[in-house]
């Protein structure tokens, strides 16, 4: 049981994966399909973050005369979740920004009233 309780962060990222992937299968209102690809970002995030992460281990920054066996993270997947960072705050803009395109064009943001407004259905 207890090496079960020592993976917490991945059970972490299993249930903010799911829940984000729940909330973008679940939901037909874009918006809230935006914050569960959000949280589903949320938990990669913290997946390659929590990799990234040695035990014990210091900076990368070698300094003469420091013992040789000295354990080093890589910093790596904290630069490249850097980057995604900004980007998913760029496509997140982007999306919102569409949304708001998208309700002044059909006066909705919900996924089956837009389909049903294309499709030139009568309303209910």
């Amino acid at each position: 049981m207890s090496q079960f309780l020592g993976l917490y962060n991945y059970w972490v990222v299993i249930v903010l994966m799911m829940a984000g992937l729940y909330i973008l299968i679940a939901r037909y209102n874009l918006i809230k399909k935006m914050v569960g690809l959000g949280v589903f970002q949320t938990s990669i995030f913290y997946l390659y973050i929590t990799l990234g992460k040695v035990e014990g281990g210091t900076a990368p920054v070698f300094v003469e005369g420091a013992a040789e066996s000295v354990l080093y993270s890589n910093p790596v997947p904290h630069v490249l979740i850097l980057t995604a960072i900004v980007v998913g705050v760029a496509t997140t803009a982007v999306a919102l920004a569409l949304a708001v395109r998208i309700h002044e064009t059909f006066g909705t943001i919900e996924e089956d009233e837009i389909k049903a407004i294309e499709a030139g259905e009568p309303e209910a």
